[in-house]
């Protein structure tokens, strides 16, 4: 059993400040981001920022479903969601360029052994990092 990872990226013309302010609110941001893929989003502790507990379903294909429950913490310039129910664990991560701010979501998980972990390895990355990217996208239209 291998880690499973998806990582995307995007740079946006907004101060970075602003940008992982808006990272961290799950209460007015997160649900304007979140495309159509996330069901069920619900804010279950906090809001905004460390401490945080969000829950969602994530419909990632047909068959593909997760139901998480994230744990939040912002440490300087990174928002880390841990879920509860699995080994995933979701990092956003926001650097200062010349123009703005680049933010990077990596998520990770512990994958299933054998030819499923295979497959697994190869197809689940490419759709999540579809996912995350219009969510990236979405993010950089809400900061501007």
């Amino acid at each position: 059993m291998g880690e499973v990872k998806a990582v995307s990226e995007i740079d946006i013309v907004a101060e970075p400040s602003v940008v992982l302010e808006a990272i961290a609110d799950y209460t007015t941001v997160r649900p304007k981001i979140l495309p159509s893929q996330y069901r069920d989003y619900a804010v279950v502790q906090g809001g905004r920022g460390d401490g945080t507990i969000v829950r969602w379903t994530l419909q990632a294909t047909k068959k593909r479903v997760r139901y998480v429950e994230a744990a939040v913490s912002v440490a300087g310039d990174t928002v880390t969601e841990t879920d509860a129910n699995s080994t995933m664990v979701t990092t956003w991560t926001v650097t200062p360029i010349a123009d703005g701010a680049r933010v990077a979501v990596e998520t990770a998980w512990a994958g299933a052994g054998g030819i499923g972990g295979v497959f697994e390895g190869i197809f689940a990355p490419l759709g999540l990092r579809k996912i995350q990217a219009e969510t990236l996208a979405n993010l950089a239209k809400q900061v501007k």
